[in-house]
C-alpha cells in the first residue's frame, strides 16, 4: 500500500539559487516586504489619481452618500405605485427645496436683525474703546481709532488678496458650479438606474470573482446608508445643542439672544463640513454674543460651543458613528485624522464612510457570509 505524501496546507516559498545562505526569517520578511511595497504603491497611485481627478471624483462620492440616505424613499414611493421617474425627481426637488429653504430661512432672520445688531456692533466698539482707554497705559482716543483702522486695513487686504488669488485662479467658483451640477445629474442617475450600473461595474470584474464582490459591495453599501443616517442625527445634536445654549443664555438678559435659529441652522449645515464648518458656526454664535451681550456672556457661549463641539468629536462621532458602521472609534479618529492630512477638508469628510465601506467589504469576503447572505440588512451588517 503506497503512503500518499500529506498535502501541504499552503503555497510553500520557493527558494532561488543561494537563497539557502539567508536565514528563514530574512527570506519570509523579504517576502513581505516586496508586497507590502506593491500594495503601498498601488495605494499611493489609486490615491494621487483621485486627487488629481478630485473634480469628478468629489461630485460622485457625495452622489453616492446622498443616494444611500435618499433610495429608500424613492423605493416607497415606487412601492406605492409611484413612476420611478416622478418618485426620483420629487425626491432630489424636495432635498434641493429643504437645503435652499433652510439656507434662506437663515440668511432672512439675519437680514431682519441685522440693523438692530449693526447698533449693538457700534455700541459695544464704543464701549471697548472707552474701555481701553481707561486703562492704565497712556491710550488715547487716536491710538484706538488707529488700531482699529490698522485692523480694518488688514481685513481689506486680505481680502482683496484672496479675491484676486480667486480671480487669478479663474475658475474657482466654475468648479464649484460644475461639482454641484455633476453632483445632482450622478444622484438623479444613480437613483433612477443604480442597478444597472452596478451591474456592468461588476461584469467588468472576472467572473469568478464577482458574486464575492457584489455580495461584500452590497454590505459596504448598507454600511454607508447607515452612516449618512447616523451623520444627519450628529448634525442635528450640534444644532440643538448650541441653539438651546444660546437660548438659554438670551433667557438671562433682557431682549434675548438674536438670531438663534439662523445660528442652529448654520450649526446643522456646517456640521456636514468637517473642521471649518464648526469653527465659523461656532464663531459665529460668539461673536454674536459678545456683540449683543458682552465679554462674559461671550465666554459662557464660547463654553457652550466647546463643550457640544468636544461631546460630538470625542462622544457622538467615536462611539455613536463606530458603532453604526462597526468601526473601533479609535479607528475612526485616526481615519479622520489620515484624511484630513491626505487631502484636507475633503479627506477628513470621506475617511469614515470609505474606511467603514471597505472594513465591511473586507470582512464579508474573508468570512465567505456573501454565500449565505448575498443581500444583508443593516441589522445583518451592524450586529
Amino acid at each position: 500500500m503506497l503512503l500518499r505524501r500529506p498535502r501541504s496546507a499552503g503555497p510553500r516559498l520557493t527558494l532561488a539559487a543561494g537563497d539557502e545562505a539567508v536565514p528563514r526569517g530574512m527570506q519570509i520578511a523579504g517576502a513581505w516586504s516586496w508586497r507590502f511595497l506593491a500594495v503601498a504603491a498601488a495605494a499611493a497611485i489609486v490615491i494621487a489619481l483621485i486627487v488629481i481627478f478630485r473634480i469628478v471624483v468629489i461630485p460622485l462620492l457625495v452622489a453616492a452618500l446622498i443616494t444611500t440616505a435618499l433610495l429608500p424613499v424613492v423605493a416607497a414611493l415606487v412601492r406605492a405605485r409611484w413612476p420611478r421617474g416622478l418618485a426620483v425627481a420629487v425626491t432630489v426637488v424636495s432635498l434641493i427645496v429643504a437645503v435652499v429653504g433652510l439656507g434662506w430661512l437663515a440668511i432672512s432672520q439675519i437680514r431682519d436683525e441685522y440693523p438692530e445688531l449693526q447698533e449693538q456692533a457700534l455700541e459695544f466698539w464704543e464701549d471697548s474703546q472707552a474701555w481701553i482707554m481707561s486703562l492704565p497705559f497712556g491710550i488715547d482716543a487716536a491710538d484706538v481709532t488707529a488700531f482699529g483702522e490698522n485692523i480694518l486695513g488688514a481685513i481689506q487686504d486680505d481680502i482683496s488678496t484672496i479675491l484676486s488669488s480667486a480671480l487669478s485662479v479663474g475658475s474657482s467658483v466654475g468648479h464649484f458650479l460644475a461639482g454641484a451640477l455633476l453632483t445632482i445629474f450622478a444622484l438623479i442617475f444613480t437613483l433612477l438606474d443604480g442597478r444597472r450600473i452596478w451591474q456592468w461595474i461588476v461584469c467588468v470584474i472576472p467572473a469568478r470573482a464577482q458574486p464575492a464582490t457584489d455580495g461584500a459591495a452590497r454590505a459596504g453599501w448598507v454600511t454607508l446608508g447607515n452612516f449618512v443616517r447616523v451623520q444627519v442625527l450628529v448634525a442635528f445634536i450640534d444644532a440643538v445643542g448650541i441653539g438651546l445654549g444660546a437660548f438659554i443664555l438670551g433667557l438671562f438678559f433682557e431682549g434675548g439672544m438674536p438670531l438663534v435659529l439662523p445660528i442652529a441652522i448654520l450649526v446643522f449645515l456646517g456640521s456636514f463640513i468637517p473642521i471649518i464648518g464648526a469653527i465659523v458656526t461656532g464663531t459665529i454664535a460668539v461673536l454674536v454674543v459678545l456683540i449683543s451681550f458682552g465679554f462674559w456672556p461671550a465666554v459662557i457661549m464660547l463654553g457652550i460651543v466647546l463643550l457640544v463641539q468636544q461631546i460630538e468629536s470625542h462622544v457622538l462621532q467615536p462611539l455613536i458613528m463606530g458603532t453604526a458602521v462597526k468601526v473601533h472609534p479609535l479607528a475612526v479618529v485616526l481615519a479622520v485624522a489620515a484624511g484630513s492630512t491626505i487631502a484636507g477638508i475633503a479627506g477628513a469628510f470621506f475617511a469614515v464612510p470609505v474606511v467603514a465601506f471597505l472594513n465591511n467589504f473586507v470582512k464579508t469576503i474573508a468570512t465567505g457570509s456573501w454565500r449565505e447572505n448575498p443581500n444583508p440588512t443593516i441589522e445583518d451588517v451592524v450586529r
